[in-house]
């Protein structure tokens, strides 16, 4: 069974980035697909993972300000193909659910709280953290 996890970003680390670890050690061999990866900011156990990025990590390099990216993370989602997975486990609370999958592909979507921040004390948030 090819199983393939798929998060929002990797860019600093927290529960959700803790849950993405303990996926990875029930499927060692399953690549890590995500907008952004800053390896200096994360567990040192994503070094030795295969971490696939997006084309907005492509574009904008290593150093970056993630959340500035947001309307465009949908669309970099999409362009990953996953058709020749059997199992996809999303691991969001943004935009990696939206992943397209294969018509029969199984998807799991671990969702966490949704994104506030998209409707409540938006400018606070980008203000804060640009």
């Amino acid at each position: 069974m090819k199983v393939a996890i798929v998060h929002d970003w990797l860019t600093n680390m927290g529960g959700a980035e803790q849950c993405v670890i303990n996926l990875h050690r029930c499927f060692p061999d399953a690549p890590i697909y995500t907008c952004f990866y800053d390896p200096d900011n994360m567990s040192a156990e994503f070094k030795e993972m295969n971490i696939i990025t997006s084309s907005l990590q492509k574009k904008k390099g290593k150093k970056y300000n993630h959340k500035k990216y947001l309307p465009f993370m949908p669309k970099a989602f999409e362009e990953f193909n996953l058709n020749e997975y059997d199992v996809v486990i999303s691991s969001s609370s943004a935009c990696a659910k939206g992943i397209i999958t294969g018509p029969h592909t199984l998807h799991i979507c671990y969702c966490y709280t949704p994104m506030r921040y998209a409707w409540e004390m938006r400018d606070e948030y980008t203000e804060r953290n640009v």
